[in-house]
């Protein structure tokens, strides 16, 4: 963390900063810098209806673009904005860059590395949903472990069953041929993700390279299982 970011000496210097939020790592950073002293607001997408919710101030909704951003960073009178959204998340970090240098409001960016393939692991990377989709074989009971705007390029693939893991309740159907919903989010225990994939005979997992520690149980437990795993890379 930059020096001017902390508040442990007597010239700190105190920073109104937006974080672009929605993950750990995010939430991590605004308890750390709300405890360092800085007046910290937090922007959530609002996919999710219940979140977990940081430290600080909350901000819930989309921008606008990189306009409304920027918009929103001079009414503010921001002096840092910090992207720590989701990898996949490209849309923000876009518009955040533009807004960036738009206001001359320091940007940092929080990457999380991606995860790396180890010794048992049969993963088939692919660069789009699309060929995520063809990859399956007719027949395949697949885990789509992807996010709800993820789903619609497996829909026409009606000789596989998908289960669908999702954080809310979908408000319709969801257009697949045969499917289930799961609610909830991933465990954390690899051996409660395998034994979740062996009650609902899981034959293929497609899931996106998002790297942290939080849904990485689910690569283990396909790992220990054996089950093949379709991996969305990032760009």
């Amino acid at each position: 963390m930059p020096n001017e970011t902390r508040s442990d000496g007597p010239t700190a210097v105190h920073q109104k900063i937006l974080i672009l939020g929605g993950t750990a790592e995010a939430r991590e950073l605004a308890q750390k810098l709300v405890e360092d002293g800085h007046a910290v607001t937090t922007s959530l997408a609002g996919r999710t209806l219940d979140p977990i919710l940081p430290a600080g101030e909350i901000r819930i909704g989309g921008f606008g673009g990189a306009e409304g951003l920027a918009t929103y960073l001079r009414e503010n009178t921001f002096t840092r904005i910090i992207d720590a959204t989701h990898p996949f998340a490209r849309r923000i970090s876009e518009n955040a860059i533009k807004a960036s240098a738009e206001t001359g409001v320091t940007l940092e960016q929080i990457v999380r590395p991606r995860w790396q393939k180890q010794p048992g692991d049969r993963w088939r990377p692919v660069s789009t949903l699309e060929q995520a989709a063809d990859l399956l074989p007719s027949g395949a009971t697949v885990l789509l472990a992807l996010g709800r705007q993820y789903l619609d390029a497996f829909k026409q693939r009606t000789d596989c069953r998908f289960i669908v893991r999702m954080v809310d309740a979908p408000d319709k159907p969801l257009g697949f041929f045969d499917y289930a919903v799961i609610l909830g989010k991933p465990a954390s225990d690899p051996s409660q993700e395998s034994d979740l994939m062996t009650a609902h005979g899981i034959t293929h997992l497609v899931a996106r390279n998002s790297g942290g520690p939080a849904g990485y149980a689910k690569i283990i437990a396909a790992r220990s299982l054996g089950l093949p795993v379709i991996m969305l890379e990032r760009d």
